[in-house]
């Protein structure tokens, strides 16, 4: 069990009130939060489970999300994350369990709502426009009789995706980002309940995923829908999440706002998955943890209680957490086994004389070499999350 799990009750209560501003740092998201906080959830799931034979892709998901939040299921391949989002969708039809959209019963209990039926919009991966049509056509392809009479709907579309000179244009004229656009357009056009979006920038290079991510974020604040997103790009759930649900095996690990389960997560998977994560092997002893790159005070730890003294502990340390000094071999506590440049900075391997291998970050300028004897010393100015072993 991890020790984030007897982290106070006043904390939890902090986290679950608090919501994050946008990309901008935008205050009217904070405001959204709060309000949809009290409010009823647009949608539920309640113990849904989704088995294929013998295998079993979701294990009792039970979520709820609240009106205009925008939620992601993060996780690696093969962890449910899609599954959950077809059932939602209609897509497949869950084993067990409850899904109810808008407080309509979607599946479970003897019911089950097709697709078509369920008022829910999808922003599919490889966006799924019709090449035939143009963007006007296609954004009205969903309103009623595949047409907007007067237009307004549409040319509403268009202003909102800030694409109001291009409604006569084929998909083939415009740009990724665009057709991404149009894309989401067409979705919102019928007003859904729900909007999902699958895996919405991996057909996008890197600058534009990065570009969209923040755009797409801000069109679904103003259009005020509430949204459920999946991705296995961490970088991506917590730059544009109100909450992230991180999945594996087919449960949610944890979920919660993208900084409460970055700083707190309640599993080395969690952990692990979410930032270049490294354990530190540890003993608590005296109020002080004993590790490979010497002792420190034990309030260092996250939620510590003396009730785990004399018990080993995994504490999770991060690049940004460390620092390595070149030092004589004598003096070292292990060496730099390989390196990573990015640009602004240098990531650094440490294979520890512990065993352990730990991550330092370092400014560009400061080159260390390969096999370099180094101390490592911890910087973090926060608490550490950690793990009994």
């Amino acid at each position: 069990m991890a020790h984030t799990q007897s982290i106070t009750q006043a904390q939890s209560a902090r986290d679950a009130s608090e919501s994050p501003a946008d990309a901008n740092g935008s205050r009217a998201d904070v405001a959204e939060s709060s309000a949809a906080a009290s409010t009823d959830p647009v949608l539920s799931l309640s113990g849904v489970t989704k088995e294929f034979g013998p295998e079993t892709a979701v294990d009792g998901v039970s979520l709820d999300v609240k009106p205009g939040e925008l939620l992601t299921f993060l996780g690696p391949s093969g962890c449910g994350k899609t599954t959950t989002l077809r059932a939602i969708a209609g897509l497949e039809e869950p084993t067990e369990g409850q899904i109810t959209i808008g407080g309509e019963t979607v599946s479970g209990d003897g019911a089950f709502v097709p697709p078509e039926q369920r008022d829910v919009g999808i922003v599919f991966q490889n966006f799924a426009l019709f090449p035939h049509l143009t963007v006007r056509e296609n954004i009205a392809f969903g309103l009623d009789d595949g047409a907007d009479a007067n237009g307004g709907r549409v040319d509403e579309m268009l202003d909102l995706v800030d694409l109001p000179e291009h409604g006569g244009k084929t998909p083939d004229q415009l740009s990724g980002g665009q057709k991404q656009r149009v894309a989401l357009a067409r979705s919102l056009a019928p007003e859904p309940d729900v909007l999902l979006l699958d895996e919405p920038f991996s057909n996008l290079d890197v600058r534009l995923r990065v570009e969209m991510r923040e755009e797409v974020r801000q069109i679904l604040k103003e259009a005020g829908v509430t949204a459920v997103s999946v991705t296995h790009d961490q970088e991506e759930a917590m730059s544009i999440s109100d909450r992230v649900a991180v999945m594996n095996e087919g449960h949610i690990e944890q979920v919660g706002r993208p900084e409460a389960v970055f700083e707190r997560p309640e599993s080395k998977f969690v952990a692990s998955f979410l930032g270049r994560a490294s354990f530190l092997e540890g003993r608590l002893r005296d109020e002080q943890v004993e590790t490979g790159i010497g002792r420190f005070d034990a309030v260092t730890l996250e939620g510590y209680d003396s009730v785990y003294d004399g018990a080993p502990v995994d504490v999770l340390v991060r690049p940004d957490d460390l620092r390595a000094t070149p030092a004589s071999p004598k003096l070292a506590d292990g060496i730099i086994v390989s390196r990573q440049y990015v640009g602004p900075s240098f990531v650094y391997r440490v294979e520890l004389e512990s065993g352990d291998t730990v991550h330092c970050l370092h400014n560009h300028v400061e080159e260390f070499g390969l096999n370099q004897p180094v101390t490592v010393e911890l910087t973090a100015d926060h608490p550490l999350a950690w793990y009994p072993r």
